[in-house]
């Protein structure tokens, strides 16, 4: 098989390993629900496919429910749930409308009922009421997204503004208990800062808050400013948590299948940090270090990258990486290809993208110049010239980005 179709049946293998289904199932085989009502409350890009597992294992005992997810992440009707779309990674009305019906959903319960909440990443843009004006919580996200800031010093800050983040959907339940599943998809699993930490105390202060604010130079009106000082819950009693899934997982399956086609598989690391660019040089830095090993290597490393945005392209974190290992790649029997493991990279139909020892001059064929194509971050239409582009539609789960390096 050529790479890739190494490729490919690595991105397969691994993303079914890190489906929601067994986890959420598995977890509610643990929870002892009271007699009274339970309402199912599920957000985010796995939103639909944890409450389907849900609804396969409770049935009947769900009592109502709202699911929001992703414009075409909803596969279809599920029991008497409430199923919405919304706007991911920039908040639209259809997120503030259905979580306005899911607040509507858990208000007027008594302490005999529990609320099942099911959550995973895209949850901050999905569900949210926000404190401030609609203009000005776009505008701070998109000046978020703009700078660099990673996903906990985004969350840090989006918290502060919104009615459900933080801790305050739990609030909101009161006095009915909450049992919350989570599907993360931030480094080291901070359940605080998963979609903004909507069910669980917020371990972050407002003085933190104010620091990412003038770090970024973010634009704050007075009522920003006022919210700011206002610190988050930080004791939730009534709320019992399970986290589930992880990159960890990703990457642990990605290795198997490496192994399986013949390579000598190594992790680099389930936690990766940094510029997308400086990702994949450095990947195509370690190919040609390893150019000339006597057996296949690949190389892995599961998290998420940010992207500094210098242009007005089209593409997204997983794309920029692969395209920023192609020029170092050129003429070795390698590639390097990344994406997001809910199956979307950036505000595009692609989940990442795939370059090898070809990309390079097949590009400079066509007059394309990777430097300026970065520079403008245009990864999408670069890579869609050389069939570099890695599409699998909504996945049904979020546990980061899985980045990989084969050499032959």
């Amino acid at each position: 098989m050529s790479l890739r179709d190494h490729a490919d049946q690595i991105i397969a293998s691994a993303l079914h390993a890190a489906m929601p289904d067994t986890a959420v199932k598995k977890a509610l085989a643990q929870a002892r629900f009271s007699q009274g009502e339970l309402v199912l409350i599920a957000a985010g890009k796995a939103g639909w496919q944890m409450a389907k597992a849900a609804h396969e294992q409770l049935g009947d005992r769900i009592s109502r429910g709202v699911v929001v997810t992703k414009y075409d992440h909803s596969r279809g009707p599920i029991g008497n749930l409430r199923i919405y779309e919304a706007g991911h990674p920039v908040p639209d009305q259809n997120s503030f409308r259905s979580t306005q019906a899911a607040i509507d959903a858990v208000t007027g319960l008594t302490e005999h009922d529990t609320v099942l909440f099911l959550l995973s990443g895209g949850g901050s843009a999905l569900f949210e009421k926000p404190l401030i004006p609609e203009e000005d919580l776009n505008r701070l996200t998109k000046e978020l997204l703009a700078c660099g800031a990673d996903i906990v010093e985004m969350n840090t800050v989006r918290k502060r503004f919104s009615a459900v983040k933080g801790g305050r959907f739990a609030e909101l339940c009161r006095p009915a208990k909450v049992f919350s599943i989570v599907l993360s998809d931030v480094l080291g699993d901070r359940l605080d800062m998963i979609a903004s930490g909507p069910a669980y105390p917020d371990a972050s202060t407002a003085q933190e808050a104010r620091q990412i604010v003038q770090k970024y130079h973010l634009t704050m009106t007075p009522l920003m400013e006022s919210l700011l000082n206002q610190e988050t819950p930080k004791v939730l009693d009534h709320v019992t948590t399970h986290i589930t899934g992880s990159v960890r997982q990703l990457c642990s399956a990605a290795e198997k299948t490496c192994a399986e086609l013949g390579y000598t598989p190594v992790v680099l690391t389930d936690q990766l940090c940094c510029t997308a660019r400086d990702a994949g040089v450095f990947l195509s830095g370690i190919a040609r270090y390893y150019a000339q090993a006597h057996k296949p290597m690949a190389f892995l490393a599961g998290g998420e990258t940010v992207v500094h945005l210098t242009g007005h392209g089209k593409g997204g974190r997983n794309q920029e990486l692969a395209l920023a290992a192609a020029e170092g790649i050129s003429g070795l029997d390698a590639c390097v290809f990344s994406l997001g493991s809910d199956g979307t990279d950036g505000p595009t139909d692609a989940a990442g993208g795939y370059v090898d020892g070809s990309t390079f001059s097949a590009l400079k064929a066509k007059g394309i110049e990777i430097s300026r194509v970065l520079q403008d971050n245009d990864a999408y239409h670069a890579l869609a010239a050389c069939n570099g582009l890695l599409i699998t539609g909504a996945t049904g789960t979020n546990v980061n980005d899985l980045s990989v390096l084969l050499v032959k």
